[in-house]
């Protein structure tokens, strides 16, 4: 019997497509890539201008890399199945690379794709087997050689001209852009003020049936107001002259226009179309949508069912759908709801000129699998996401809902001035609910139907005089354009043609992992830049006009799209692009600012001698220094202060409110937890143990790792000032506020206990660099005492050693002479010859046996106490301290 061998990225979608096929298949994951670019070097062959990449297996991927060999050699076939799309083709054509070493063994590779992963759509797959696509696999090679040239050749610059361990990427820098341009024009923006004028009004001898109208004009002329879309008055003296004239004022009904409308049914959803709908809905942010979709295509556990692919492929930004998905979603709204919902022929949605349209829109892959059917099954947001998936594709197969909109239009005749003041309001009433059944459409804001369906308006067809209760007016000012949301930034990058459905995440992720931009206001919070993200904007976008200009941007993209499409030549694009980006690399060499080494005279005077400040650059970004200050002097006056100008404005309404950032797994889409491991704290997805696992884990910068200093409600015995609980490299630490003035730590010091070698120092408790605990004498270096056991403060009972030990062991927690140690060593160590020989033990040397059980030992370590096990280098398999 032949035998074949599956290989995918990962472990879920294996262990999904394995069921599916049956005996005679072996389904393997490369967890994701196997090549890439070498990390040390950039990578690309420049001096011949061929761009050909370097690649070699990505570092720890060697072992993954040689059991797939392994198994490729004793298979008839190989089939290579990643997703569908360019990373997913980039993927199989390195496993190619290196599983097809031969003629013999790359005639029997071949290349699978599914927009699904259920049983019909991956055996139907394997039927239509195909080489891997080259133009798809030459699109993604060209995205990542245009972003290794910008990140390589950029970033030195950066670290030259700012600050080490800064970075610049290509698509990342215009996102950043975008939010700092946002922020420079609510910096820039001027508000205007305006008023609005409503009346209360009834039917004559009605006062039971009130509603309200809001003025639109005077005389025929709509009333407005520069940069106000809404009809409005200009200022309080207008407002106070209208309100006067309508208090003698006769009102009347001049007319009542009637008329339909339809409104029809969003189409499924593209990638971007889920990521905003999701954020405004779900309050999901970008990382958590797609995080909790790929769990979905992937497969989750369904009863008898067994693992089961819930939606189609997630990164899309097509809103074509397959004519068999079609037939399941009117069947099921036939059956469930009636055919009166059901359109007469199917809903045919197109999508935007320049879409990939490779993949189908997003949808359930079984129309009649209800979210409710399947809840016992699913986590809270599997569900949430999958009913909104769930109810937007049935819709999109429904009919229009249908809308009654009644304008009714208002005439006030004053006799005060002789002028009529035009009032009108509108109301929208349902006729027809159609897709609404099902789904309700998000936007970004209310709009004029929105207030239309809120109105609810009596009946006035017949209605000639009107009567005033009282007249409500209110001042408004013009706001400021909104700061981006993950939902709008999306929104925005679609629009501008800036990335693609597989990018948008991790631009997103990348800005703030960069800490170019932070977000703050919970889960729908927004976008401020940070002083580095305006700063290296700012640098780029001068230096580098072209690289970094939105458009261009977009420009690349689309011709990315035409290398997929095979109308254009990959190193055509890249030619075209390093010719503008050698030249503007060259001049910025030459000409960009020296942030770095900045000294900038400035009016504001030192607090301590009143010299001019200076604003200087730091690690941490701008600050005022004193001028005086002289680096030789020790006497020179060393005033420093905080640049707050330069840091983001958290006092808006959106900063302030309540919620925490939480991180999520960009994977499986759970809220990650917070680990320990020996090079500080990490973020870790909490299924890194399951079968099969999520090994996601994500790094913390030094500045997030570090939490703001709490006071402890002491004062530091030096200087008096308050001391604080700091987080260090090596844990938690208290010192004093005053710091770098006064340098006090308070230590964790054994009472009673004198060192027992110099007799002056006191044993405090130590960290090592690998998080181990010992204790040794203050007064290091003079004296080098040091104990891997914690000293106690009391006098053995045989030999009378000023201290004791105390000892954890598996048989329990034990008291122990310190001399009992160093006999057991002076037995077990063999003796030394030659120069280098230890000293000879004293020949009084006490040895001591005693030992004394004081309690039981603590249980031993788990995954869930002590974080998720990991494979070291060494191949043991640890835990990670939690």
């Amino acid at each position: 019997m032949s035998k074949s061998l599956v290989i995918v990225e990962s472990p879920a979608k294996a262990k999904t497509i394995e069921k599916y096929l049956g005996k005679g298949f072996e389904v393997r994951a490369s967890i994701g890539h196997i090549m890439d670019l070498p990390k040390n070097d950039i990578g690309v062959e420049l001096k011949k201008r061929t761009f050909v990449p370097e690649l070699i297996v990505s570092p720890g991927k060697e072992k993954v890399v040689e059991q797939l060999k392994k198994a490729a050699e004793k298979a008839d076939e190989i089939f290579l199945a990643p997703d569908p799309d360019r990373e997913g083709e980039a993927i199989a054509a390195h496993l190619a690379l290196q599983l097809g070493t031969t003629a013999k063994e790359r005639k029997k590779i071949r290349r699978v794709t599914f927009n699904e992963i259920t049983k019909k759509a991956v055996q139907e797959a394997f039927k239509h087997a195909r080489d891997v696509d080259q133009n798809l696999v030459d699109a993604q090679q060209t995205r990542r050689v245009l972003d290794r040239l910008v990140g390589y050749q950029i970033s030195p610059l950066l670290w030259d001209k700012v600050r080490r361990g800064l970075s610049a990427g290509r698509v990342q820098t215009v996102a950043v852009r975008l939010i700092v341009e946002r922020e420079r024009e609510i910096g820039a923006f001027n508000p205007v003020e305006y008023w609005t004028l409503d009346a209360l009004l009834h039917p004559e001898k009605q006062a039971d049936k009130s509603f309200k109208a809001r003025l639109v004009g005077i005389d025929g002329h709509r009333v407005t107001v520069d940069t106000v879309g809404a009809p409005a008055l200009p200022n309080e003296k207008e407002i106070k002259a209208a309100l006067a004239a309508l208090e003698k004022a006769s009102w009347t009904v001049a007319s009542v226009v009637k008329k339909e409308r339809k409104q029809s049914a969003p189409p499924p959803f593209t990638t971007s179309q889920l990521q905003q709908d999701a954020a405004r809905k779900l309050g999901f942010n970008v990382r958590r949508t797609m995080g909790v979709a790929q769990r979905l295509y992937e497969g989750v556990e369904i009863g008898a069912e067994g693992t089961t692919g819930l939606i189609t492929y997630m990164r899309t930004d097509s809103p074509r759908v397959s004519p068999d998905a079609i037939a399941g979603a009117r069947e099921w709204v036939g059956k469930q709801l009636g055919q009166k919902y059901l359109p007469e022929t199917p809903n045919v949605y197109k999508g935007k000129k320049d879409a990939q349209d490779a993949h189908e829109a997003i949808r359930p892959t079984d129309a009649s699998r209800t979210p409710e059917s399947i809840a016992q099954y699913l986590s809270d947001e599997q569900l949430k996401l999958y009913k909104l998936i769930w109810q937007r594709f049935v819709a999109s197969q429904m009919a229009p809902a249908q809308l009654a909109v009644t304008q009714v239009n208002i005439a006030a005749a004053s006799k005060l001035d002789k002028r009529t003041y035009d009032f009108r309001v509108s109301g929208t009433t349902v006729i027809f609910d159609g897709f609404q059944k099902v789904y309700e459409a998000s936007k970004e804001k209310k709009d004029e139907d929105d207030e239309s369906l809120a109105n609810k308006l009596p009946n006035l067809d017949n209605v000639k005089a009107l009567e005033l209760e009282k007249l409500l007016n209110e001042q408004h000012f013009t706001e400021p354009p909104a700061r981006y949301n993950e939902a709008s930034l999306v929104k925005e990058l679609e629009e501008r043609g800036i990335g693609r459905p597989s990018t948008y995440a991790s631009i997103i992720n990348t800005i703030q992992d960069r800490e170019y931009v932070v977000k703050h206001g919970g889960p729908r919070g927004r976008f401020y830049p940070t002083e580095i993200g305006v700063v290296v904007c700012e640098l780029l976008v001068e230096s580098f006009p072209y690289i970094f200009d939105t458009k261009y941007t977009a420009k690349l993209e689309e011709e990315l799209d035409d290398i997929e499409e095979g109308k254009e030549k990959w190193t055509v694009l890249l030619n075209g692009f390093y010719d503008h980006f050698e030249d503007e690399l060259k001049d910025a060499g030459d000409k960009m600012r020296d942030i770095k080494r900045m000294e900038q005279v400035t009016d504001e005077k030192c607090d301590l001698c009143g010299s001019p400040l200076l604003l200087k650059w730091g690690k941490f970004g701008s600050f005022f220094a004193c001028s005086a200050y002289n680096k030789k002097d020790p006497s020179s006056c060393t005033f420093t202060k905080e640049n707050t100008a330069a840091k983001p404005d958290l006092n808006t309404p959106e900063a302030q409110e309540a919620g925490e950032q939480e991180e999520y797994c960009e994977n499986c889409g759970r809220v990650m937890v917070l680990r320990r491991g020996p090079f500080g704290m990490f973020m870790a997805c909490p299924g890194y143990n399951e079968d099969p696992p999520c090994k996601t884990i994500r790094k913390l910068s030094q500045k997030q790792q570090q939490k703001p200093p709490q006071p402890t409600g002491e004062d530091c015995p030096l200087c008096g000032k308050p001391l604080v609980l700091r987080q260090g490299a090596y844990g938690e630490f208290v010192s004093c506020s005053g710091y770098p003035k006064c340098k006090y730590v308070k230590q964790n010091l054994i009472e009673g206990l004198k060192c027992p070698k110099c007799g002056t120092g006191d044993i405090a408790e130590r960290k090592a660099r690998r998080g181990n605990l010992f204790w040794g004498c203050t007064n290091y270096p003079k004296c080098d005492f040091t104990s891997n056991y914690k000293p106690v403060a009391q006098q053995c009972p045989e030999c009378k050693s000023p201290y004791l030990i105390e000892k954890t062991l598996r048989s329990g927690i034990f008291l122990e002479c310190p001399n009992k140690k160093k006999a057991a060593e002076e037995e077990t160590t063999p003796k030394k010859r030659g120069k280098k020989a230890a000293a000879a033990p004293e020949e009084n040397a006490i040895v001591c046996s005693y030992s004394k059980r004081i309690g039981d030992a603590p249980p031993p370590p788990t995954a869930e106490t002590h974080g998720p096990v990991v494979e070291q280098k060494s191949g043991k398999r640890e835990l990670q301290p939690a």
